[in-house]
């Protein structure tokens, strides 16, 4: 039982409960309330707490309940806001909203002359409600009883000795005189007859004369000790002068009342006619007002920003502008002002206030707004977590990709390069380049320029995965745009993003691109590329700089084949490349080698049928038909081939048209079709090229006759269509008599063989005209044609002296 008496006893001396934490104290000059900075406990919200220690100061205990009474029943924008308060034996709590102490302000002259005229209109249109619409006193006005709130407002508190003159007993008569400091503030009536003088005074005299001190006091930092001081009006402006004299007048029925200084200073011209108040006073009103007063305020606010308080538009003016920018319709023109003032923010401060309004309003679908949030998003992004960047702008910012209107198309790709460092690699490297993508191939010029010029910029944010696949291709694109200015663009962006290109795509795929700009009809594209290109050259050089001389395998230690190098089992040797300073000197060098022997041979075996005819070929192996010929005993002529011999009784009476070169093929006997003579078909139906059915008989040649050369060097008069020559191997061979005996020539089918080792491919036939066609017709049956048999080109082919000679071509190369 005694247990529970003693917890009673505990609950009641501590009172009821404080939801409310102290902090430091704060000083206050000429008070009773001891001031501390705290905090709400529920949501840890800046607060300030006056406590009053009833033990301690028992004396001015009724100051302070008449101070609690009226703070809890007087409510108007210029008092200090009351959030919560408690009263107990032993002491007195005040919760009110965050302030300072005006005394610290002044007394450092921290206050400009503008900032203080706001002051002091908050401070008159309080006191003109007190003294006319509360009929009340306040009697205790002096710079230790105003405060400062966060915004920089003046607030009113002092009520100490506030007292209504309707009431029976005024606190103000009684215990005026308890007041701090009381014979120095007391108005000139007051020294002389004391408090209750005031019965016989109107209610806005005393007040009057202690505004008059407080304009003294603010102007001057203070300092106020006597009346005598009040005289001195040296600080004080000029346009506050004559008012500020009739408010200190020593006669209390010639001084000025308060609302009668406030009338003179709100006036046109006035004391109070300033931009700051009429800012504060639109601020508090502005959701009544109209879009050209809303107009109006903005332009004076853009002009004269500068010379208000920081505090005041960061707590007064933002939040107001914000909410008239979100839900009131501002528009850009109000939301220019508060990136004015969020450029005296903290960062902390614009997450809490700006960022989720920004966040809002890139939602909103409204395309001034839009246009204004990216083209003062550089004024924005450093405030703006990466988080919220990346998760909530840029997912509404990728609607401006493929909006209709190009300025918000050109303003997102602009925008990219402001954001870039806020998102994350998936997202650039998946929807920002989609989106690009996109807007590269858009129908504005300006726009795929941009994007181009954008691309660049934020090369080295991409992937490495993807970095050089998409700008090779962006920008070899941007290469054949048909705007001069987005070419330039794409040529500049390869210069500057030069060194995240590989060597090898530089050389197989951004180098032939730039070759196409060296030839482009404008000269700045002409000229760019020529400066682009020696970038990539350099880079595709540093490539090559350590490449050996050569890939090739050494050649081979014997003497023999040491000019020749083994490539492959089935390709033909070719010689070292000679060192020469001509491009092609060491292929004329080695061709003059191997012609040189060839004539030598020549030379050496001019009376030789068989090697003659092999050397006019100059490669390959003889056909058999060749061979045949030297069995039948025709002799060739011994005169170069670039003089045709004339008509002679010396030479031979036959002739055979020299063979067609048969290049070499790279396939292997098995591999090469066109050497099977089954592969194109039934020779035997192409009657076109075959003499008649009936034969007549071979003509012996006589040893007289002469070789018509005229005839053999005519040109054709007229060449078959294509695809209807016959296979390499059958050959057609004219034989033409000498103009003494009619031309009539014999057309002989030589027999179709296969050579042993080496095929070549098809060769075309020569074949007269149709005239020697017919001409052959009618010689068969007079002179019959010697076929060469099997034996005799057998034993022909394996001759090898001439042209034929096959060790002609190791040496030469």
């Amino acid at each position: 039982m005694d247990f529970l008496k003693s917890a009673v006893a505990s609950a009641i001396s501590k009172g009821p409960p404080f939801p409310y934490s102290f902090g430091e104290r704060v000083d206050v000059d000429n008070s009773i309330w001891a001031l501390h900075n705290g905090t709400k406990r529920e949501d840890s919200s800046d607060c300030s707490i006056f406590s009053f220690d009833v033990n301690a100061n028992r004396s001015r205990l009724p100051l302070a309940k008449n101070a609690l009474r009226k703070l809890r029943t007087l409510r108007h924008p210029g008092v200090v806001r009351v959030l919560d308060t408690v009263e107990t034996d032993s002491y007195i709590y005040i919760a009110t909203e965050r302030v300072t102490p005006l005394a610290w302000n002044v007394k450092r002259k921290a206050l400009n002359v503008e900032t203080i005229k706001w002051g002091l209109h908050t401070v008159a249109k309080t006191l003109k409600f007190i003294n006319e619409d509360a009929s009340s006193v306040h009697g205790n006005l002096r710079v230790s009883s105003i405060f400062a709130t966060e915004s920089g407002e003046w607030k009113l508190a002092g009520f100490e000795v506030l007292s209504s003159l309707k009431e029976d007993d005024p606190v103000i008569y009684r215990f005026g005189g308890l007041l701090p400091d009381s014979s120095r503030y007391a108005s000139p009536e007051i020294v002389k007859g004391g408090w209750d003088v005031l019965k016989e005074q109107s209610i806005p005299v005393t007040d009057a004369y202690l505004f008059g001190i407080l304009i003294y006091e603010a102007f001057n930092g203070g300092g106020f000790i006597s009346a005598d001081q009040l005289a001195s009006t040296k600080s004080i402006p000029q346009s506050v002068l004559q008012s500020y004299k009739r408010l200190i007048q020593p006669n209390p029925k010639t001084r000025l009342s308060i609302a009668q200084f406030l009338a003179q200073g709100i006036r046109k011209g006035g004391f109070f006619d300033t931009p700051l108040i009429h800012v504060a006073e639109f601020v508090e009103n502005m959701g009544v007002k109209g879009e050209t007063e809303r107009e109006e305020f903005l332009n004076l606010l853009e002009e004269t920003g500068d010379q208000f308080p920081e505090d005041f538009f960061r707590m007064k003016v933002l939040p107001e502008l914000l909410k008239a920018v979100e839900y009131g319709g501002g528009g850009p023109k109000v939301f220019s002002v508060v990136l004015k003032i969020g450029e005296k923010l903290t960062s902390e401060e614009w997450e809490s206030k700006i960022v989720p309004v920004v966040v809002r309003l890139f939602s909103i679908p409204d395309r001034a707004i839009r246009v204004f949030l990216l083209d003062n998003l550089p004024k924005m992004i450093e405030h703006i977590p990466n988080r919220v960047v990346n998760d909530k702008i840029f997912p509404d910012m990728m609607t401006g990709f493929s909006d209709l209107s190009p300025v918000v198309r050109e303003q997102s790709v602009k925008a990219v390069l402001v954001i870039i460092n806020k998102l994350s690699d998936r997202t650039i490297n998946g929807d920002l380049l989609k989106y690009l993508a996109k807007t590269q191939n858009d129908e504005q010029p300006g726009i795929r320029t941009n994007t181009t010029i954008c691309l660049g910029k934020i090369a080295k944010n991409l992937g490495p995965n993807t970095r050089q696949k998409v700008l090779t291709a962006a920008f070899t694109r941007s290469l054949r745009d048909s705007f001069v200015h987005a070419r330039n663009a794409a040529l500049l962006a390869l210069s500057a993003t030069a060194d995240v290109f590989d060597e090898n795509d530089c050389a197989q795929k951004i180098l032939p691109a730039l070759c196409l700009s060296l030839i482009d009809k404008e000269k700045i594209i002409r000229v760019q590329a020529q400066k682009t290109l020696e970038v990539f050259l350099q880079r595709v050089k540093s490539l090559t700089e350590n490449y050996p001389e050569t890939v090739l395998p050494p050649p081979l230690a014997d003497g023999a084949n040491s000019g020749a190098v083994t490539v492959g089992p089935n390709i033909p040797r070719i010689g070292t490349p000679q060192t020469d300073d001509s491009w092609a000197g060491w292929a004329i060098s080695s061709f003059t080698k191997n012609l040189s022997k060839a004539v030598g041979e020549l030379e050496s075996t001019n009376n030789t049928a068989t090697s003659t005819l092999n050397g006019s070929s100059g490669m390959g192996p003889r056909s058999p038909l060749e061979s045949s010929i030297g069995k039948l005993g025709v002799p060739t002529p011994t005169t170069p081939r670039t003089t045709p011999p004339a008509p002679s009784s010396n030479l031979r009476k036959s002739f055979t048209a020299p063979k067609m070169h048969k290049p070499s093929s790279f396939l292997g006997e098995d591999d090469n079709e066109d050497n099977d003579p089954d592969a194109w078909g039934d020779l035997e139906e192409e009657k076109y090229f075959d003499a008649p059915a009936t034969k007549p008989p071979a003509r012996k040649i006589s040893e007289n006759e002469e070789l018509d050369f005229v005839s053999l060097i005519q040109p054709k008069k007229k060449e078959l269509p294509k695809g209807l020559s016959k296979p390499a191997t059958m050959t057609k061979t004219s034989v033409v008599t000498s103009p003494k005996v009619p031309a009539k020539a014999t057309v002989t089918k030589a027999p179709v063989t296969k050579a042993p080792v080496t095929k070549a491919p098809v060769t075309k036939p020569v074949i007269g005209s149709s005239t020697t066609v017919k001409a052959a017709t009618n010689s068969m049956a007079k002179k019959p044609v010697i076929a060469p048999s099997k034996k005799s080109v057998a034993a022909n082919a394996d001759e090898k002296d001439g042209w034929g000679n096959d060790d002609g071509w190791d040496d030469g190369w």
